[in-house]
């Protein structure tokens, strides 16, 4: 996201997540709730921080949930925080009017929390819609047959072939949305903005929505049943060598250890971070770290490998993916690895946005057999386990 444009000509993003979740019968609002591992608004943060074309994150909450919010997204301190009002009307308004107030948009995506697999592909395709147009939608088409009821009973069957199912987020030329909420009539709600913004004289646009963008409202969404048949798991493994020298820096998990030596070879030879990229390389297929980093580039000597580790992870974000958790093996006599164990975990936790609880780093010698068993090099093993969003 960059700090450094014009914000006129800047793109933000507004999750709105002041929701209660009344229908969901659960302890916490439903935004907090767990989904595939994390809380139910982090994907979306997550998922729209990581595209290269939203440049600020904004989120909506009720009245006394911000620490429920800070919680849910330690360590992220990018987004900024809003308190909404009595209706989502009125508390995207407040996210508009603080948005204004911090010098504007060019557009503005609004986004329900409650639908928390918002991949990249839909965004791209609202973002390219706003070039030539003030409004876009994501929408789906209705498959099933759909019918109108008086009471409990069939009134009529309807022409589905003009029903659509709408979806956020929804994106728009924000001075033309704000205007809209100002002039919409007082006391009124709207399920969506586009709702508003036609009501003012708008046109709406329309791109192909997802099926991964469902809305979760009933107690059911919330099960693993729930989720399954959107998500697909896939596992991906990664493993590296690097020899050590003297006169090195010895990196491990993008730690620096003292040591007598450092591992020498790509980048900093952080060969823990190198596993780990190809392991959540794996898991989209998408080649290897060689591919995206050739060594023989020398934009990347000396690089720290955490790049390479946010590269990968962002692939995976691309597709809509969500990274459940990493499981690490350092292999080697020395440097002992257990006295820093926590803050690698702490620091791979912060790179790839997951809980330390989602992090497992261990270690082992080869009982001094070969290359590793002389102290000639260090090795290290790493598997990744994700889920993506079936096509």
């Amino acid at each position: 996201m960059d700090e450094t444009r014009d914000p006129s000509e800047k793109t933000h993003a507004l999750i709105v997540a002041a929701g209660v979740g009344a229908r969901t019968g659960l302890d916490v609002p439903k935004q907090f709730e767990k989904i595939s591992g994390k809380p139910m608004v982090r994907h979306s943060v997550d998922s729209l921080s990581s595209h290269p074309g939203i440049d600020q994150i904004w989120i909506v909450v009720a009245a006394e949930q911000e620490d429920q919010l800070n919680q849910a997204l330690v360590p992220l301190s990018f987004y900024k925080l809003v308190i909404g009002g009595a209706t989502r009307q009125q508390s995207v308004y407040n996210g508009l009017a603080a948005i204004r107030q911090a010098g504007g948009a060019k557009n503005i995506l609004v986004h329900d929390a409650a639908r928390p697999f918002v991949s990249h592909q839909v965004v791209d395709r609202l973002l390219d819609r706003l070039k030539s147009g003030s409004a876009a939608i994501p929408v789906l088409p209705s498959v099933d047959t759909m019918v109108e009821l008086l009471g409990d009973q069939i009134d009529r069957t309807l022409d589905r072939s003009s029903l659509w199912r709408v979806q956020t987020p929804q994106a728009f030329d924000f001075l033309k949305l704000i205007a809209a909420h100002e002039n919409f009539k007082a006391g009124l709600d709207a399920s969506d903005d586009a709702q508003i913004f036609k009501a003012a004289g708008h046109a709406v646009s329309i791109v192909e929505g997802d099926e991964a963008l469902k809305k979760y409202t009933l107690p059911a969404d919330f099960t693993e049943k729930g989720t399954e048949h959107m998500r697909q798991t896939r596992t991906g493994m990664g493993y590296d060598v690097h020899r050590l020298a003297a006169g090195e820096e010895l990196w491990l998990g993008g730690v620096k250890i003292d040591h007598d030596k450092g591992l020498a070879g790509h980048s900093d030879a952080d060969v823990l971070l190198h596993a780990l990229t190809d392991a959540l390389l794996g898991t989209v297929a998408a080649g290897d770290i060689g591919d995206h980093f050739p060594p023989s580039d020398p934009q990347w000597r000396g690089a720290a490998s955490a790049r390479f580790v946010e590269h990968a992870a962002s692939l995976i974000a691309e597709k809509g993916g969500i990274i459940h958790n990493v499981d690490m093996t350092v292999i080697c006599e020395a440097p002992k690895i257990k006295p820093h164990r926590e803050t690698i975990r702490r620091n791979i936790a912060g790179i790839l946005s997951i809980g330390m609880d989602q992090v497992s780093i261990k270690a082992t010698t080869t009982e001094g057999l070969g290359f590793a068993g002389r102290k000639e090099g260090i090795a290290a093993q790493a598997i990744a386990t994700i889920s993506l969003r079936r096509n």
